[in-house]
Parts: structure tokens; C-alpha cells; sequence
């Protein structure tokens, strides 16, 4: 345990379980995801942490002793911090902690809108290589149902800033997002925006509410009211969207514990492969290993 004395609660993504977690800003700065759990009013207000305070807990885990390889940029807005501020953040880490290899963060596409590509190559060249976007859907429709404040083009956008930056993308979409009605088209236009971005990795989890769904749900008109899909609708949404997926070395991941089937390959030379393997959790269920209720989670 590194000695730094974080605001709880702090999330990272699973793959930077090893990771300095560097909190340079508390809660989000949007915070109105109607999905999002995440950070609430209640429990975390949005504030960036100041250079000098970030500057000491690097020291203080410098004296710990303690192995540091990569850092992670908490919470879940570190992007959203001016250029200036984000390269004084990296040079104390490249000052300090030389041996770091890679500098993570959470980005929203939004907050890409004020840095140049000039901007993100050099904050590249202080270390900060690998971005985490959550575009949850490529679907405009669905995008300002859970008041997600993007769209498919400041998605793009965005991701196209970070390739040309020489940094990596990785990208997760929520199934079952859309609910059964939107279920078809947020699976053909997340895909339609992967195929234009051609992310690094690609993960999808399942959409789920645990405080509830009313918050939700209420975005939805009476004629379309949202619900969860079930196993078999959220199989279907997965095949429509790995067969419009047209990807050239993506690695893609569907295996969070929110999962009932568990997917992993590269796209596109596995598609076929995984495309298959979902149909066959369509057709014959008991021949595919299928993760039970009690061994799902978030």
C-alpha cells in the first residue's frame, strides 16, 4: 500500500492494478452520466489537487521504498486539467520516479478539446502514452439519453487526437446501454465509430445499476422505457456489434465480471472466431462455459 492518503472512493481501470494511483483531481468534473455511480455530488465535489501536495506524496512514496513502475492519473478526470499543469505533473514524475514506464489517466473526449495535438505529443514525450476513454456508445441517440455531453464526432475526434499524438487509446462500450429498443443501433454505430478510430484495445462491460436505474431510467420516453436486456438479448447485441466491427490489430476484451460470456482475441483476424463463439452461447448455451448470476459483478 503506497503511503498517500486518498479521497475515497478511487477507481482505476482493472489492467493498472500494479500502478502508482497519483490522485491529481478529485471526482468528476461533468459528473451528470445518468449511467455513473462512479462520483456524486454526495460523496466526492470535483476539485484538481495543487502541484505542491502532488509533488510530496511522490516523495513520500519515494521514501517508502516502496516499487513504482507505472502510475496511474486518478480520478476520473485528470484530462481536464490545463496543459500547463498536466506537464508540471509529469516532469515531477520523470524528475522522481525516472524508472516509471508508462503514465496513464482516464480522458473524457471533451476534455481534449483545448489541447493541441502538439500538446498531447509532448505531454507523449514526459511519458503519459496509454489514454482510458469511456465512449460507452457511438449512438448519438443514446449518447444524450444518459446525458453522456458527447457525441460520435467529439468521440472521434478525440480518439484521432490521441493517435496522432503517438499515444494509446483504449476504449470501453456498455452493452445494454441503450436498452432493448436502441439495442440494435448503438451496436452498428459504436462499431462504425471503432472502425473510424481503430482503438488500441476495446473492452465492453455490462451496463448495471446498482444504487437502482431510476436516475436512469427517467431519461427515457414513456414510449420507449428503458430495461435491462437479458442474457439472450445482450448475446445478440455483442454479435451485432463483433460483425460490424471491421478492426485491423484492436486487442478487444469482454471479460469484466459483468459478463456472462467470456471474449478475448484481436480484431480483426480473430472476428470469425468470436463471432462464433457467441452463436454458439445463442444456439447451445450449455456447451460454452456462461458465467452464472452469483458470479457476476460489477
Amino acid at each position: 500500500m503506497y503511503p498517500i492518503e486518498y479521497s475515497e472512493p478511487v477507481f482505476r481501470p482493472p489492467s493498472e492494478w500494479k500502478s502508482l494511483i497519483l490522485q491529481v483531481t478529485n471526482g468528476c468534473s461533468w459528473n451528470r452520466c445518468s449511467f455513473c455511480d462512479m462520483y456524486t455530488a454526495e460523496n466526492k465535489k470535483f476539485r484538481p489537487k495543487k502541484t505542491d501536495d502532488i509533488e510530496q506524496e511522490i516523495l513520500k512514496v519515494i521514501q517508502s521504498g516502496l516499487p513504482v513502475g507505472r502510475v496511474f492519473l486518478a480520478d476520473g478526470d485528470a484530462m481536464m486539467l490545463p496543459f500547463k499543469r498536466l506537464k508540471e505533473i509529469l516532469e515531477l514524475i520523470k524528475k522522481y520516479l525516472p524508472q516509471v514506464t508508462r503514465v496513464s489517466s482516464y480522458c473524457l473526449p471533451r476534455n481534449l478539446t483545448n489541447k493541441t495535438v502538439e500538446q498531447l505529443t509532448e505531454l507523449r514525450a514526459l511519458g503519459l502514452s496509454l489514454m482510458y476513454v469511456g465512449c460507452e456508445s457511438g449512438d448519438d441517440e443514446v449518447l444524450q439519453l444518459i446525458e453522456k455531453g458527447e457525441t460520435y464526432q467529439s468521440s472521434l475526434v478525440a480518439l484521432n487526437k490521441i493517435k496522432q499524438a503517438g499515444m494509446k487509446s483504449s476504449v470501453m462500450i456498455l452493452n445494454g446501454l441503450g436498452g432493448p429498443e436502441l439495442s440494435q443501433q448503438h451496436a452498428i454505430n459504436s462499431a462504425k465509430l471503432m472502425n473510424e478510430a481503430q482503438p488500441d484495445y476495446l473492452s465492453t462491460l455490462v451496463v448495471s445499476f446498482p444504487l437502482g436505474q431510476e436516475r436512469f431510467a427517467k431519461n427515457f420516453p414513456e414510449h420507449q422505457p428503458f430495461r435491462l436486456l437479458n442474457q439472450q438479448e445482450l448475446f445478440h447485441e455483442m454479435k451485432v456489434l463483433l460483425s460490424e466491427l471491421e478492426l485491423d490489430k484492436t486487442i478487444f476484451r469482454s471479460d469484466h465480471a459483468s459478463n456472462y460470456l467470456v471474449l478475448k482475441g484481436v480484431l480483426g483476424k480473430d472476428k470469425d472466431k468470436l463471432v462464433n463463439t457467441v452463436q454458439m452461447a445463442i444456439e447451445k448455451s450449455k456447451h460454452i462455459p456462461i458465467r452464472q448470476e452469483w458470479q457476476r459483478g460489477l
